[in-house]
């Protein structure tokens, strides 16, 4: 399989829907750098897609690009059919963990409200109603207990419910999540990666998903996006995530291994190495990657 390839195209087509997002001979460069260049990625409505690679091989910039925040060198990409611009409500975005000054005057609800009127200032016309979608939206992730303690004290897989729940406020076509998972440990991993396909199963969402390990959420990805020094391969993990296809990505071995269930990428050129140990998990040794 060659890089810079759709492995399986018909998925995208095969239901018969029209892409919510697209993206054609899409091309990102920053001076004399390209990320990432002749991109053609169409995502279904409810589908998952990973996104994985190395740091600073453009994979969170492919994200700020829907969002509107860089603008392509050339190509075009486009959400819901119509080209992409900054404040899109068809978007809803859930980054990295991080967490909340304990001092900070907002409780969890609050923290979800944002995502409804976050832009607006005073209290609103409506603020019955808003308060009633914020209670459905805590309980579509399992937050009402903490509803109301104040966001500086919440754990970080809690905080990072609510942040799913502040991203599903507009009802999105598109969630793009941006190593949501990072900081968590495993057991907050599998919570927030099963609730994130609960979610879009339920509202037919599709999830572009940036991540360094995606063993928490393989169960649930349809497809993968693999981007490695301005190439990239697209397909089924099954399809991708095999030593043959890495290693002519990468331009160098690599292995792909399973062990107890997981999988490990083994090889690569050094600069590319990502180090994530977890607690309960296995160290990975330099000169591999997840």
């Amino acid at each position: 399989m060659a890089p810079d390839s759709n492995v399986s195209p018909e998925q995208t087509t095969a239901t018969g829907h029209t892409p919510v997002i697209s993206l054609r001979d899409a091309e990102l460069r920053f001076g004399e750098r390209v990320l990432w260049h002749d991109l053609d990625l169409d995502v279904a409505p409810g589908e998952f897609v990973a996104v994985l690679g190395p740091n600073g091989t453009g994979k969170t910039s492919l994200l700020k690009v829907l969002l509107g925040q860089h603008s392509l060198s050339t190509g075009s990409a486009q959400i819901d059919g119509r080209n992409v611009h900054a404040g899109n409500s068809a978007i809803g975005y859930i980054p990295q963990q991080r967490g909340i000054d304990q001092h900070t005057p907002m409780r969890g609800r609050d923290l979800v409200r944002m995502g409804i009127d976050g832009h607006r200032w005073g209290p609103g016309r409506f603020l019955k109603r808003r308060r009633h979608q914020v209670d459905e939206l805590l309980n579509s992730v399992g937050a009402r207990d903490y509803a109301d303690a104040p966001a500086g004290t919440l754990s970080g897989g809690e905080l990072q419910r609510l942040r799913v729940a502040q991203a599903l406020a507009n009802d999105p076509s598109v969630l793009l999540c941006d190593e949501p998972l990072l900081s968590l440990d495993i057991h907050h991993q599998k919570v927030v990666a099963s609730l994130l396909h609960e979610q879009r199963v339920k509202r037919n969402t599709a999830v572009l998903f940036v991540t360094h390990e995606i063993n928490p959420i393989l169960p649930y990805v349809d497809r993968v996006l693999y981007i490695v020094g301005g190439h990239f391969l697209v397909g089924t993990p099954a399809e991708v995530m095999t030593t043959e296809s890495l290693s002519r990505l990468y331009g160098s071995p690599v292995e792909v291994v399973r062990v107890g269930g997981r999988l490990i990428v083994v090889g690569g050129e050094a600069e590319c190495v990502d180090h994530h140990v977890h607690d309960g998990d296995m160290t990975i040794e330099r000169g591999a990657i997840r």
